[in-house]
């Protein structure tokens, strides 16, 4: 089989003198920005992973990545290829597999997705269960949501998903419905100052834990300051399953979404009541990279994490 491959004005199927294994090398060198982390992934010994780099190195003329302190950096040129560079692959991988038409069956694909410790608790175990019975060959790695929606990791292709809520997305970017939620107020079960559903007084008079989900003003305290009100917040955490046994073994109480708070009372000596005052529900979206809709794999993978949104 021969391969015409031009990236960036560079005839890589010349250059590399066919040998697309050291393609696979640089698109993991420039996730990992690690030559061990980038072994792992490839399954090759450290070594072997090094001698491609210097190979890469001499056939590209540019260090690729240099060390800094104790971290390796890409350079301009290294940057420059590595969407091209894992475009390439990904089209190569799909013709390979027989024709255009992504083989989730045959696939040994990885998918990175960051999510907040709730989402990975409500999606990923029905995720991982229909992935084990239909695709074993697929791999699922996951990164901790932060603040704010990582754009630079969704551009460069070391994100493929992003489930959350984000108040503005760039119109690069794609971004799907995928469920909506209500708040619930937990605390523990015999707590003294909650024997029943609270109203408005008996819930501003508790002592309560946030989860701050990066944000600096939730949706509670958005409307408690709207009505000139307040509420005591004695400990701020961004870790939804550390507020649940918190709560659980102390006299504060927390405002959770209703399918971590059911399911923390399932586990844990909790109770769960509605809030005193009508909120509505908010929502999470499912945002991906808009030059990535004709990726078969991700939109499959997209169409899997929506289904179990609607569950």
């Amino acid at each position: 089989m021969k391969f015409s491959l031009v990236i960036n004005g560079i005839h890589l199927a010349n250059t590399f003198n066919f040998d697309l294994n050291l393609l696979r090398v640089l698109d993991a060198l420039l996730r990992e920005r690690n030559v061990s982390r980038a072994a792992e992934r490839l399954a090759p010994s450290q070594p072997a992973a090094s001698n491609a780099l210097n190979r890469l190195r001499e056939l590209l003329d540019d260090p690729l990545l240099v060390r800094v302190g104790r971290a390796m950096q890409p350079t301009p040129r290294a940057l420059e290829l590595e969407m091209p560079i894992r475009a390439a692959l990904r089209q190569i991988e799909q013709s390979l597999a027989g024709g255009d038409a992504f083989a989730p069956a045959r696939s040994q694909q990885r998918f990175t997705v960051e999510v907040t410790d709730y989402v990975e608790l409500i999606c990923m175990p029905r995720l991982l269960q229909q992935l084990s019975e239909e695709v074993p060959g697929v791999k699922i790695a996951i990164r901790h949501l932060s603040p704010s929606l990582p754009a630079a990791s969704l551009d460069t292709g070391e994100l493929d998903l992003v489930p959350g809520r984000f108040e503005s997305i760039s119109t690069h970017f794609v971004s799907r419905r995928w469920m909506s939620e209500t708040l619930r107020l937990v605390a523990r079960q015999d707590h003294p100052a909650v024997q029943q559903a609270p109203d408005l007084a008996a819930f501003l008079r508790l002592r309560h834990l946030w989860v701050h989900g990066g944000q600096t003003k939730g949706m509670v305290d958005q409307w408690l300051g709207e009505q000139g009100l307040a509420r005591e917040i004695v400990y701020t955490t961004p870790n939804y399953l550390q507020a649940a046994h918190i709560v659980a073994s102390t006299n504060l109480a927390v405002v959770l979404p209703a399918q971590p708070a059911h399911y923390f009372a399932r586990l844990l000596p909790l109770q769960v009541h509605p809030l005193p005052f009508a909120l509505g529900p908010f929502h999470l979206d499912l945002v991906s990279v808009a030059q990535r809709e004709r990726d078969e794999a991700l939109q499959w993978l997209i169409e899997k994490v929506l289904a179990i949104g609607r569950m």
